[in-house]
């Protein structure tokens, strides 16, 4: 039996209020511990137990310490680990366990004893133990609903007064959902004590501008807070005229949200004075933690476990606040200088610089935000934990992030991925490195240690809207908050001046949008309207004596064609016409349309926010292009069916795992041709021989010019020779071979043989397994050139079939796959599948370290796949599940 110190791990986790636990295997130091969890248990808690209130708690708190055949889990909280839930299994036959819960009668309700069965599941499951039973008395009805809600399929049988209940520990796909679902509605209870807190207390309140605690209490204020504002400083007195207290502790009622503005030497004394005051979270705008060193991280891990002990969350250390801009809180908890305006757009950054300079480019642009909260060092609340809250949130249409790193990326990946189903996410992360550190020892591993493609694919998988820059970002926020999507990829130029035209229709062709003439009776009315000189075409260029009355009667012409799914305008000042004007022309045209409008000011007559209304001004056509171009992207996305993840039917997985599970480093060509074969992939024929001879005779016997390969080590051994014919000419290469690598130090193992194949476009296709960011499947160009070119496609697996379909149309190379001058039309079905099959095979096999089909020729008969190598490396702990950015 596997021992409970390794069957789970221990693990913080969030309860459905938002607060946290933490729960971990029971050890013979808990009896005291759990003694007294038991004493404290009502008559009815301890009946519905043990089915007995008279039981002895010295021999139950012995017993359920370290259990002889099971497993003991307890959920604690406090600085004295304090018992507020135990889960035990217990093993009987071979293959089976009971299970039994407990919780304090205080912490009914609060998803503790679901808490402890998805551990007590994983932890059994991976002691091979395939079956929970559990009696309950019918009385119970607590303990029932937690197992009728946790998802697993459960069997019912009944004894008298008791219910036996029998189900798999696996997690099958609705209990994986369920939990997830109790996980996200933890999560966005969390959140909501930071964005919605019914009271504030700002702690290190100060009278000096300028300073944290100065400008914090000035945005509150100003924001007009309506709940309790408690203002704590040390010297007493006002502060903004209004009184002060000296701790936390002297308020009277409760608080839900301190704000820390107090020295880092102090921040450690002034959480651990919140927790006592039952405070439910924390913004910590103080400095000098993570992020200036090791001293800084000890004072940040220390921070941490105040917290975790008290279920108490936090936003930061190091962080420039939080805002909620909604009628209901308008909570302005930040230092940023610049006043927020209420919106749509809610946004998120780790760096305060950042964030307070976003601010100023969402005010330069008239955009209002539903929230925004600085992470600073993201200690505990982080990115995903905002992200689940907007996802729910009715006051957030669109999301902007500034990422510097990612805490979690698998989780980053799951849940924006089903954000943007709906809202689009539009994000800047900082820094286009390559990836660095995962080996990249073959063409696949080579491919993306020399791209910085790993972003890319976790955004592309996700549907975020990658801008370079913040400035772009809500551009791109900004339009897609105050505008419809557009309908397709069909744009019209409606401009004043012909060369800005022109510079528009060229920036939408490289962006893949398409501007194409109007029909012949939109033509025809807005010729009615022009003068003589006007171009009707596409751009319609107006000419500079347009007035403010044309373009609002041309917009309103282009809105009405239903070969036009977007419209950018244009204006540079005339001697007549003003830009304020021209803006209110334009913003009653657009009012109420169906496809957006976009307004480009050229010049220094820039009209306002009042004068533009809810369509979204531009600088250059290329911003604007560049904006448009992200919103016909996310459109698309979200008017294409779903792309449920690629399942094998016919993939023989047990198999397939005994390979996995018996090799080790790079699997020798049989064992990689057994376990590609469980997948449903085959290799073209090989004969792998240890002699020169013996590849003579496979010659014979293959028939026809055949390739000679050798087996080494080294893939740019260069033992490759090509169109042999005859077993003599191949023994006489295979001895050539053998004495020219011997020479070079790289003595050969062995021989491979094949045919040699019809003509067709070369790719590289694999897998690399990334210790962040999980399974990455690649695709790309073949030959030597491929790492030189970066014709790359990469995606976090699994795959759909739309995605795999979309990381070959986005190969450079994609024309020669596509018929290009003549060339056979490559089957891109099959190839499609073998990468999902790929992508599945890599993502069910996590010890799959690097995967490398090279080459794969495509061919109007479909994909070949010449040469594989696999190699197999030990994955790191899966984690527990569910758990604090888990």
């Amino acid at each position: 039996m596997i021992s409970a110190a390794t069957a789970v791990p221990d693990a913080d986790i969030v309860l459905r209020d938002g607060s946290t636990i933490h729960v971990r295997p029971s050890t013979h130091e808990d009896e005291l511990r759990l003694r007294a969890f038991l004493a404290s248990l009502s008559e009815e808690s301890r009946w519905f137990r043990f089915f007995s209130a008279g039981i002895n708690l010295d021999r139950a708190a012995h017993a359920a310490a370290v259990p002889a055949h099971g497993l003991s889990l307890l959920a604690v909280r406090g600085p004295e680990d304090e018992v507020v839930g135990h889960g035990t299994y217990l093993v009987g036959e071979p293959g089976r366990a009971e299970v039994a819960f407990a919780v304090a009668d205080d912490w009914h309700g609060h998803g503790i004893a679901t808490v402890l069965l998805a551990h007590l599941a994983q932890a059994a499951s991976r002691a091979d133990i395939t079956t929970f039973t559990a009696s309950v008395l019918r009385s119970n009805h607590r303990m029932l609903r937690v197992f009728h809600d946790s998802g697993f399929p459960v069997s019912v049988s009944s004894v008298d007064d008791v219910i036996e209940l029998e189900f798999p520990t696996s997690l099958s796909p609705d209990a994986r959902r369920r939990f997830e679902d109790h996980q996200r509605a933890a999560n966005v209870a969390a959140v909501a004590h930071v964005l919605r807190p019914a009271s504030v207390a700002v702690i290190g309140a100060s009278r000096r501008p300028h300073t944290l605690g100065g400008e914090v209490v000035r945005n509150l204020l100003a924001s007009g807070f309506s709940g309790p504002l408690h203002l704590v400083n040390l010297r007493s007195g006002e502060v903004a005229g209004r009184p002060t207290i000296r701790s936390i502790a002297d308020v009277e009622g409760d608080v839900e949200l301190a704000v820390i503005a107090v020295p880092t030497a102090a921040v450690l004394e002034t959480a651990s004075e919140c927790a006592e005051k039952g405070v439910r979270a924390l913004v910590v705008l103080t400095a000098g933690f993570a992020e200036v060193g090791s001293e800084g991280r000890a004072r940040q891990d220390e921070l941490l476990a105040v917290c975790r002990a008290a279920g108490m969350r936090m936003v930061g250390p190091n962080s420039l606040g939080v805002a909620n801009l909604h009628h209901q809180t308008t909570l302005n908890a930040t230092f940023a200088p610049a006043a927020l305006s209420a919106g749509s757009v809610a946004f998120a950054s780790q760096s305060a610089a950042f964030g307070i300079a976003a601010i100023d480019e969402a005010a330069a642009r008239g955009i209002g935000l539903s929230s925004c909260v600085s992470m600073g060092n993201k200690a505990d609340l982080s990115g995903n934990d905002f992200l689940e809250y907007w996802e729910q949130d009715p006051e957030t249409a669109v999301v902007a992030l500034y990422l510097s790193s990612f805490g979690n990326p698998r989780r980053f990946a799951r849940v924006v991925r089903r954000i943007t189903m709906d809202k689009p996410v539009v994000a800047v992360k900082s820094g286009r490195t390559a990836a660095g550190e995962r080996a990249a020892s073959s063409r696949t591993g080579a491919l993306l240690a020399a791209s910085a493609v790993t972003v890319d694919a976790l955004f592309a998988h996700a549907g975020v809207l990658r801008a370079e820059t913040v400035g772009e970002m809500f551009d791109v926020a900004g339009l897609l908050a105050r505008q419809p999507l557009p309908r397709g990829d069909r744009v019209a130029v409606l401009t004043n001046a012909g060369d800005p035209g022109t510079l528009c229709a060229d920036a939408c062709e490289a962006a893949g949008l398409r501007v194409g003439p109007p029909s012949a009776a939109t033509r025809a009315q807005l010729a009615e309207g022009l003068a003589a000189e006007a171009s009707t075409g596409n751009p319609v260029n107006m000419i500079a004596s347009a007035t403010a009355d044309q373009y609002e009667r041309s917009l309103r012409i282009l809105l009405a064609d239903d070969a036009v799914d977007a419209v950018v305008t244009i204006f540079v000042r005339p001697l007549a016409a003003r830009a304020a004007e021209v803006a209110r022309a334009i913003a009653a045209a657009a009012e109420g349309a169906d496809r957006p409008v976009l307004a480009v000011w050229l010049g220094a007559d820039v009209p306002t926010a009042e004068d533009t209304g809810a369509v979204p001004s531009f600088t250059t056509p290329e911003y604007a292009v560049r904006a448009l171009a992200h919103a016909v992207r996310h459109a698309s996305r979200r008017a294409a069916p779903p792309d449920p993840p690629f399942e094998a039917p016919d993939a023989d997985i047990a198999t397939a795992a005994t390979i996995v599970a018996a090799g080790q480093g790079w699997l020798r060509p049989g064992d990689v041709e057994r376990l590609l074969g469980c997948w449903g992939i085959s290799l073209v024929p090989s004969r792998f021989v240890a002699s020169a001879e013996a590849a003579g005779r496979a010659a014979e016997e293959l028939g026809g010019a055949v390739a000679l390969k050798g087996v080494v080590d080294r893939s740019d051994a260069g033992a490759v020779r090509l169109r042999l014919s005859g077993s003599t000419a191949v023994t006489r290469a295979a001895r050539e071979m053998a004495a020219q690598l011997q020479e070079a130090g790289t003595p050969i193992e062995g021989f491979q043989v094949q045919p040699m194949l019809p003509s067709g476009t070369k790719l590289t296709l694999g897998a690399v397994a990334d210790p962040a960011f999980g399974p990455l499947v690649a695709c790309g160009a073949g030959g030597v050139a491929v790492e030189l070119l970066g014709d790359v496609q990469v995606r976090l697996a699994p795959l759909g079939p739309r995605e795999a379909g979309d990381m070959l149309r986005g190969l450079k190379s994609f024309p020669l796959l596509d018929g290009y001058r003549g060339r056979p039309r490559a089957e891109l079905g099959s190839l499609g599948d073998l990468l999902m099959r790929v992508g599945a095979m890599a993502v069910t096999h996590p010890a799959i370290a690097e995967l490398d089909l090279s080459p794969v020729i495509a061919s109007p008969a479909g994909a070949l796949v010449v040469e594989a190598r696999v190699r197999l490396d030990a994955p790191g702990p899966s984690p527990a599940f569910p758990s604090v950015n888990a």
